[in-house]
């Protein structure tokens, strides 16, 4: 399956992002043909952890959200972390950029602790999807439908509970990008 001319941004903290959870995703999209920009809360380099509280590598932050938007883009990924995901959804930039994937019926895929973006976004009423299981009752607060599998899918929203989920997640994240627009994936935003 090839996602040439497709153009997928990934989301990545200041400190934080859970360095597996960025990497191969990142890496499989674009061995897939798709261009991938990093966004983050601001440019420079971003340093990743592993399990929440191991240094993990260095990556350049491509645009600040504050300089693209998701009419740029066919599809998003969002990485877990603990702290990572947590920077992230306190920052109301990021909060609208990912609520837009979701009004332009784009595919998202997220992992781990990364759906606490969507219940900032407000986008998981109905929805099935999978995480952490520690956020399991935030996912439920906000509307969603918890469920504990390795990869959900649910119209366009792809999501996984942990890096021992990477390899699924990464083939059916590719496989939505593919398809491109879920006009369902509107229905939540």
């Amino acid at each position: 399956m090839t996602l040439a001319g497709k153009k997928i941004a990934i989301l990545i903290a200041p400190r934080g992002t859970e360095d597996p959870e960025f990497k191969q995703p990142k890496e499989a999209v674009q061995a897939a043909g798709a261009t991938v920009t990093v966004v983050g809360i601001e440019t420079g380099e971003a340093k990743t952890n592993i399990g929440d509280l191991d240094q993990g590598s260095s990556y350049t932050v491509d645009n600040a959200v504050s300089e693209v938007s998701a009419n740029d883009f066919d599809g998003l990924v969002i990485p877990g972390g603990t702290v990572g995901a947590d920077k992230l959804r306190a920052n109301p930039e990021i909060v609208s950029f990912v609520t837009a994937f979701f009004e332009q019926a784009k595919p998202v895929g997220v992992i781990c602790h990364g759906p606490w973006l969507l219940v900032e976004a407000d986008v998981l009423k109905g929805r099935k999807v999978t995480s952490y299981s520690s956020i399991r009752k935030d996912i439920e607060n906000a509307g969603g439908i918890w469920v504990d599998q390795e990869v959900v899918t649910d119209k366009g929203l792809v999501t996984s509970r942990k890096p021992d989920d990477l390899a699924a997640f990464c083939a059916k994240i590719i496989e939505e990008f593919a398809e491109g627009k879920h006009p369902e994936q509107a229905r939540s935003a």
